[in-house]
């Protein structure tokens, strides 16, 4: 435990900050987690409405400074990429 005063606020600042992140970490996780299952499924038009859904929760989550852009970017790329093949995979058979 903290000696300082304000070494202690940062610790009750930071526990405040770290809870309300909490809740767009884990629904960008849940999303992520739907879409891939969807994905996985085959279910071509289920799924491009849960990609849209983890791809908007990402962008809310950068915007509140939850986590980095490029990782917002980074993480709706590889979702889109699995989407892409399945769509493609789709369009060819």
């Amino acid at each position: 435990m903290p000696n300082i005063k304000s070494a202690e606020k940062r610790v009750h600042v930071s526990e405040r900050r770290r809870q309300r992140n909490r809740v767009y970490i884990s629904a960008a996780r849940t999303r992520i987690r739907r879409a891939e299952k969807l994905i996985q499924q085959g279910d071509a038009e289920a799924a491009a409405v849960a990609v849209g859904d983890a791809m908007s929760t990402l962008d809310r989550a950068a915007n509140k400074g939850v986590i980095h852009r490029n990782n917002a970017d980074r993480r709706k790329s590889r979702l889109r990429q699995k989407f892409n093949k399945l769509t493609l995979e789709g369009a060819v058979s």
